[in-house]
């Protein structure tokens, strides 16, 4: 079984693009939370309430950072995914996280990122431009098919 960790924009549907494609394949997903209102309020709602909005968005980085970590740990290939219209800074930390852990990194980008991400995408096996490529990937590396 792969393990799969889902990273980056969370404002379209790029991950149900991918487990959706990858459905029969032996492959196992996680990833962050994506409910953006959850996972901002996460470290007051558990720890308590923050006058100080710097705090408040503090210990909710803290805590989905122990999540992410776990994540990418637990994984065998991440995939990170940079949106079009949102800049994902917490994407490029992921990409670093991977890469330090050694874990194998798909990048998903646009091609109008590709200077700006000229660093991330060198630490990564593979730069893919759309969900399908990812797929195509994960169903490469486990049945060894090139698409049709």
């Amino acid at each position: 079984m792969l393990k799969v960790y889902l990273s980056g924009e969370i404002h379209t549907d790029w991950r149900e693009q991918i487990t959706q494609g990858a459905a029969g394949l032996d492959v196992t997903f996680n990833s962050p939370v994506t409910d953006h209102a959850a996972s901002d309020d996460c470290g007051v709602a558990i720890l308590g309430d923050e006058p100080n909005k710097f705090w408040h968005d503090n210990k909710g980085a803290n805590i989905n950072a122990i999540r992410t970590r776990k994540g990418i740990a637990d994984a065998d290939v991440v995939v990170v995914r940079f949106g079009e219209k949102y800049r994902q800074w917490n994407a490029a930390f992921d990409a670093g996280v991977a890469s330090a852990l050694g874990k194998s990194l798909i990048v998903l980008q646009q091609p109008d990122h590709d200077h700006a991400l000229k660093e991330v995408d060198a630490a990564a096996l593979a730069v893919a431009r759309d969900p399908a490529q990812v797929v195509q990937i994960l169903r490469y590396v486990l049945t060894g098919e090139l698409p049709k």
